[in-house]
């Protein structure tokens, strides 16, 4: 059973919202790169068991891709969710669907390279 450590989850969501809503603003791609960075430092801060890594890597890139697409819904981020919302409800459901699979796969690659390093 994993043990979730609360600290640096939470210090690693603030490095992939922060990091995920400035690369989402200057490319289309970049918010991918805050979640990666974001789950790195949490695979590096939690253990150098492969599973904590993962579960806690996970966790920020999903969390981080869901609070960055909200706040992108409102016009305050990446340009390209903002025309989500003129697309109606299913554009937006599907987008978080998306969002979330993204968000938890990358977060996990983000979480082993981080126990990797550590190792």
């Amino acid at each position: 059973m994993v043990e979730v450590k609360w600290t640096p989850l939470i210090i690693g969501l603030v490095i992939a919202i922060i990091l995920g809503e400035i690369l989402g603003i200057l490319t289309s791609w970049g918010d991918i790169f805050g979640y990666l960075i974001g789950s790195i430092y949490v695979g590096y801060s939690v253990d150098r068991d492969y599973m904590n890594g993962v579960i806690h890597g996970m966790l920020v890139g999903i969390v981080a891709a869901v609070i960055v697409l909200i706040i992108s819904l409102f016009g305050l981020g990446a340009p390209y969710a903002a025309d989500v919302v003129s697309a109606g409800l299913m554009a937006i459901i599907t987008v978080l669907i998306f969002a979330i699979i993204i968000g938890g796969i990358i977060g996990a690659i983000g979480g082993i390279i981080g126990v990797l390093i550590k190792r």
